[in-house]
């Protein structure tokens, strides 16, 4: 993280400029009003010209920036604009549904879906909740089912950056609008048509920042590996150009390899024994996510490697990992925050009371480093 660069607010924090999360009270939009944020957030990029009001220079998870991106048929989507119009509902007692994409044994997935669960809660909202269990196929069928419940708004995490099309358009022709979080859809993302828009992380940026702390983790010098993340979804793809041009102008680091491990922990471990086979010389690991780092720390531990033996980069956040680097495994964690429960709701408040939601919102990520693992691990998920 360049902290020299970022403003912060608290780590793992997501807050919304004008906005209280936790609550449906939205600011007017000509004021600004300071984000109360709690670990269980995350922080977001604010997509109107409204400044940021960061939290106090102790914090460390940097303060949004913006990417705008106007809305089709207006500069944020409302209600009123959305789809040719969809009725206006009450959030407190309309049934509102979350559609979960992947098994939740991975952290990140278990943290998201509890963010949801534990603001419903909070607010009094009629919550309905699926998990696909990481089949395209079943999150369709989970989308649908929910239409057909009358389930009056949507939030969904996809699986795959495409092949949900059937299910946004069964819920269009119903009028249920969906919010899309964590993975941006590239075949059907069109924001006020057949999806208010997409609130996540900046995947480019943090494979940029991961091969920053790459550089700095081996001093620019290392015959380094790649585990990749899932085939077919934005995050892989950028995640990996981020790095791959971070570390473009350092010579010193050759990558050697790269492979799928799916970011699961088991092939994480699988792929990397395979790795220390075909390139016995390696030592330095970049890792899509947590899970896939745990899973090569657990092969370097059976091929008789120590700490520091092999530098590892990873990106999540996950409390695993940055124990990991408090025992000397793992160099850094960008981290990939989950909690979108409360900015995911602020923004279908903001949908129906006509204040409206940006295209994209960005949120801006933390980063767990040698030097403030023992104090942040609490803090990861």
């Amino acid at each position: 993280m360049h902290v020299s660069r970022r403003l912060r607010t608290t780590v793992g924090a997501i807050a919304v400029v004008g906005l209280t999360l936790g609550g449906t009270a939205c600011a007017k939009k000509d004021k600004t009003s300071d984000a109360k944020s709690t670990t269980k957030d995350a922080a977001v990029a604010p997509t109107s010209s409204a400044a940021a009001t960061s939290a106090p220079a102790s914090s460390t998870a940097p303060a949004a920036t913006s990417e705008p991106a106007p809305a089709a048929g207006g500069d944020n989507c409302t209600y009123k604009n959305y789809a040719g119009g969809v009725e206006k509902i009450d959030l407190k007692t309309a049934k509102l549904g979350w559609a979960q994409s992947e098994k939740e044994n991975n952290p990140f997935r278990s943290a998201e879906t509890q963010s949801f669960k534990d603001e419903a809660k909070k607010l009094g909202y009629n919550l309905v909740v699926t998990n696909a269990g990481s089949d395209l196929n079943q999150e369709i069928t989970d989308i649908k089912g929910m239409v057909a419940q009358g389930v009056k708004a949507i939030v969904i995490s996809p699986l795959k950056s495409d092949g949900l099309q059937p299910a946004l358009e069964e819920a269009k022709a119903k009028k249920v609008p969906v919010f899309t979080v964590d993975r941006l859809l590239t075949d059907s993302f069109k924001p006020c048509d057949n999806n208010i828009g997409f609130a996540g992380s900046n995947f480019v940026d943090q494979g940029k920042r991961a091969g920053e702390a790459m550089i700095k983790a081996t001093g620019g010098t290392a015959k380094a590996v790649t585990l990749l993340g899932a085939a077919g979804v934005n995050v892989t793809d950028d995640r990996n150009k981020g790095y791959r041009d971070a570390i473009a102008g350092t010579a010193g680091i050759k990558v050697l390899a790269e492979q799928s491990g799916d970011f699961d922990r088991t092939k994480g471990q699988a792929v990397t024994e395979q790795l220390l086979q075909s390139h016995p010389d390696l030592n330095a690991i970049y890792a899509h996510n947590d899970e896939m780092a745990l899973g090569a720390v657990a092969a370097l531990k059976a091929a008789g490697k120590k700490p520091g033996d092999v530098h590892i980069i990873t990106i999540d956040g996950t409390k695993g990992a940055v124990q990991g680097i408090i025992d000397g495994w793992i160099d850094g964690v960008i981290e990939s925050n989950p909690r979108f429960g409360p900015l995911a709701f602020a923004s279908l408040d903001k949908f129906y009371n006509g204040e409206g939601v940006p295209a994209k919102q960005i949120i801006q990520d933390a980063e767990y480093t040698k030097d403030n693992a023992k104090e942040k691990v609490g803090e990861a998920y």
